[in-house]
This record gives C-alpha cells, structure tokens and sequence, in this order.
C-alpha cells in the first residue's frame, strides 16, 4: 500500500526513537548482566568442604578439581561477559530475532555451572569433559552468530564496524573448534 508507512524496528535511527528503545535496550542488557551474575555466583555452590575436618590441607587437595573447574569457568564466563558487554555497548539499535539469539546464548550461559559441577566432579570420566567442551562450544558458537546477525542487519553503530573481525573473526571460531576438539580427545585420554 503506497502511502501508509510499516513499522520496522530496525528502521528507528533518529534520537526520538532511540529514546523510545532505550528503556527496552536497558532491559535487555540488564536482564543479561542478571543471567551472569547468576551463572557466576552459582559456580561458587560446586565448592563443597566437609564441616569438622581434622585436615583441611589434605580436603583442599582432595577437591583440586572442583576448585580448578570453577577457577575455569569463573575465567571463561567472565570472558563471555566482557564480550557480551563490549558487543553491546557496540549496537545502535536491535530487534526481536537478537534478542531472541541472546536469550538462546544465555540458555547456554546458564548451564555452565552445571557443566562445571560435572567437571569438578567426574574430572576423569569422558561425558563431563564432552558435556564441558559442548557448553563451552555452544556459549561461543551462540554468541558468534548472535554477532554475525547483528552485522549483517547493519545494527551495530558504523564507527564500531572496524570490530567486526575482533567479535566475529577467526579467533572466535577457534575457539569453537578447540573446545569441539578437545571431545575425541577426551574419549581417548581424559
């Protein structure tokens, strides 16, 4: 129908309709710093010492994998976070299918303290370094195409253009192959 304007979020740029999607925009960012957050203090909850030990010394070396494994994944999900900050902070606007991918990367978020919990805890069984390695992957993989959609629908602010290549370049996808290559490793050697 000529005339009549459809409504495209994409299509907002002027400041009037940025400061419509602001407070949406603030929610969003705020609801996924929450989903860290959460994920983060969970990991602490994997660490368990017995009350009443004669040798503490000797329970810490005992949980020398649950405390490796939440060192690990304090460090990766603080990685994720800053990425997720930085990508963020790169957008001019968004729309429902971004935020539907980054409720979908946030799912995976979510698990990792879960993952972590196996890994500390069945650190020489093959299924909790797999189900690890698959978290890990799925994290990077989900915020790598939640990036790529976002460039190609022109949502990132045009002077943060130049970073696509740091957010969705080469590295990222390495990471991707080395967790998913770190599964048939760990079925031949954990």
């Amino acid at each position: 129908m000529e005339g009549s304007r459809r409504y495209d979020p994409i299509a907002r740029s002027t400041p009037e309709h940025r400061k419509e999607a602001e407070i949406e925009f603030a929610r969003v960012v705020a609801f996924s710093d929450g989903v860290f957050a959460i994920a983060i203090t969970l990991l602490v909850l994997t660490l368990e010492i017995p009350p009443g030990l004669d040798d503490l010394g000797s329970a810490l070396s005992e949980h020398g994998n649950d405390l490796f494994a939440y060192a690990l994944s304090f460090a990766v999900i603080g990685k994720f976070w800053l990425a997720h900050h930085r990508f963020y902070g790169s957008l001019l606007r968004f729309d429902g299918m971004l935020m539907g991918l980054n409720l979908f990367y946030l799912a995976w978020i979510a698990i990792v303290p879960f993952s972590t919990d196996l890994l500390g805890n069945y650190s020489d069984e093959p299924a909790s370094v797999i189900i690890y390695a698959c978290n890990m992957a799925a994290c990077s993989a989900t915020f790598v195409i939640q990036i790529a959609y976002a460039y190609r629908r022109g949502l990132i602010r045009p002077e943060a253009r130049p970073m696509e290549h740091r957010y969705a370049g080469p590295p990222n996808y390495l990471l991707v192959a080395v967790f998913l290559a770190s599964i048939p490793v760990a079925l031949l050697s954990v």
